[in-house]
């Protein structure tokens, strides 16, 4: 068992690092690889990302919370939950940014796929980030359920707990090994496998997170059940799609 005092500042540390680490990686892989948008589309795409991660995260964070809410609400401070630093979510973020991409792409007449180009720096920015999670120890919701594993961790509380942190981050070196393979694959693929990927992966791996229970999950686990059913209609709606021609069979 590993014994660790929990440090919650450095949160906040490698939460902004990840964010830095993400648009690196971004930067770096758009100049080397190229783009299928123009500038002023992949800026609309990425503003819209940005906006809908926050939303989304923010939701989901809090609707995870909500007697923390509920209490707010009856004390007259929801205004001050509401603007804390705590209280988001991954899996909302991601869905969240998701839903305001393709929102925004077919208003603005956008027809490709464009995703690709985020997936690994989603991968590397979110391991970054757990690194803040682990070392935030019991500040952090993030930790795992009591174990007898020899990898254990005391966070201070003198109980061995899974590290689903580091579960993660290791999780996430693996599914960036896989989506950075040079295998041929159509647009927007590389993206689809990184999201269905954390999404189930978010859906397993919370089983050993102690969260409270609707039906046997908690709410992020049936949040990213919602967008792994979401993402497999979009896909097979992409794949079964056949653009009507202006000319009938019989005028060919």
């Amino acid at each position: 068992m590993l014994h660790m005092a929990s440090y919650p500042a450095l949160h906040f540390v490698f939460e902004a690092l990840a964010y830095f680490a993400g648009y690196q990686v971004f930067r770096w892989q758009r100049a080397h690889q190229g783009d299928t948008l123009a500038e002023p589309q992949r800026w609309t795409v990425l503003a819209a990302a940005a906006i809908g991660a926050l939303l989304g995260s923010r939701a989901l964070g809090l609707a995870e919370q909500w007697p923390t809410v509920r209490v707010a609400l009856d004390q007259g401070k929801l205004w001050q939950l509401l603007i804390s630093p705590g209280g988001k979510t991954i899996v909302g973020g991601l869905l969240g940014g998701w839903l305001a991409v393709e929102a925004v792409k077919r208003f603005s007449g956008i027809k490709s796929r464009t995703g690709d180009l985020f997936a690994l720096p989603l991968c590397v920015g979110i391991a970054v980030g757990r690194i803040g999670c682990f070392l935030a120890g019991l500040a952090d919701d993030t930790y795992g359920t009591p174990t007898s594993l020899p990898w254990g961790v005391d966070f201070g509380d003198g109980i061995p707990r899974h590290p689903t942190q580091i579960y993660e981050i290791l999780f996430l070196a693996l599914l960036g090994f896989v989506i950075t393979r040079n295998w041929k694959l159509p647009s927007g693929a590389r993206f689809a496998i990184f999201f269905g990927s954390y999404l189930a992966w978010r859906v397993a791996i919370d089983f050993i997170k102690p969260q409270p229970l609707i039906h046997g999950m908690n709410l992020i686990q049936w949040s990213a059940l919602g967008g792994l059913i979401l993402l497999v209609i979009d896909w097979f709606w992409t794949l079964n799609y056949k653009p009507v021609s202006n000319h009938s069979s019989e005028n060919v």
